[in-house]
């Protein structure tokens, strides 16, 4: 599933693209998604010129000349700017065309969404934690908030009511990182190790932005290029390969239906 860097450097790419570009059609090739999209969304995009670009945790938003177009790329979507004519692929499900390009949504599984906006105000934004890139996600904000939550730190750190954005990959990635074993309950932990973790989640994400977020699967860059920062994966995906850090066994346990990698040596 695309994360915050996969959404942020899809973002970053579409402004490089598309920004000031204006709307000349919109075809919707299968409506059926997480939530079927709305014929009316063709009209109301229609000659709209792209103001400017903006993530709200995996939500791309393109703000419009009236209201904004809110795009989730679900479990397996990608976006892709291509000159026009292009030849079609099966699951283009979604289309913009430009005067000199077209965007397409790709998504095999459909569990990704479009809305139109007339504003900012919506549910699916409105319930979302603070964003960890941001001042809000100080230093003792994730120790603040953990005091009566008895689950796993890893799922706390994966909640997007809590932060957006910290997907599977990089909560295991950052807490590898913390030396902190991700079955430890979040109320269980001390600030100054919430102190240090915070610092690592924030680097690992700029990282993996820099890098152009993480291909396993699916994922590709708006011009299609993979995204690089799976060379730098310190702990996912390496189940029984050693340890960076201290030389140990990778091991590979399931939480909450999600595979998570650690060291047990280097995350007590």
């Amino acid at each position: 599933m695309p994360e915050l860097p996969e959404v942020e450097t899809t973002k970053n790419g579409l402004k490089k693209l598309l920004l000031n570009k204006k709307i000349l059609k919109v075809e919707i090739r299968n409506p059926n998604l997480r939530w079927r999209v709305d014929d009316s969304i063709i009209f109301k995009l229609q000659s709209q010129t792209i103001q400017s670009f903006s993530r709200r945790g995996k939500y791309i938003l393109f703000n419009l000349d009236r209201g904004h177009l809110m795009i989730h790329l679900g479990m397996s979507g990608n976006i892709n700017v291509t000159d026009c004519p292009t030849s079609l692929e099966k699951h283009d499900h979604f289309l913009l065309y430009f005067n000199d390009r077209m965007m397409r949504l790709n998504d095999p599984r459909r569990f990704g969404s479009i809305f139109f906006l007339e504003d900012l105000n919506h549910k699916l934004l409105n319930s979302l934690g603070v964003e960890p890139l941001s001042e809000d996600f100080h230093s003792n904000y994730l120790y603040i908030n953990s005091r009566k939550k008895s689950r796993n730190i890893k799922s706390f750190i994966m909640d997007g009511k809590v932060v957006v954005g910290v997907g599977n990959i990089y909560a295991c990635e950052s807490l590898h990182k913390s030396g902190i074993n991700p079955k430890t309950k979040a109320c269980n932990i001390s600030r100054e190790r919430y102190q240090n973790l915070s610092k690592q989640i924030q680097n690992v994400l700029r990282k993996a932005i820099k890098a152009g977020g993480t291909t396993l699967q699916d994922f590709a860059k708006v011009d299609g290029n993979p995204g690089y920062f799976s060379q730098e994966l310190s702990v996912y995906g390496r189940e029984n390969e050693s340890c960076y850090k201290c030389n140990g066994k990778i091991r590979r346990i399931i939480q909450n239906q999600r595979s998570t990698f650690y060291c047990p040596i280097c995350q007590k």
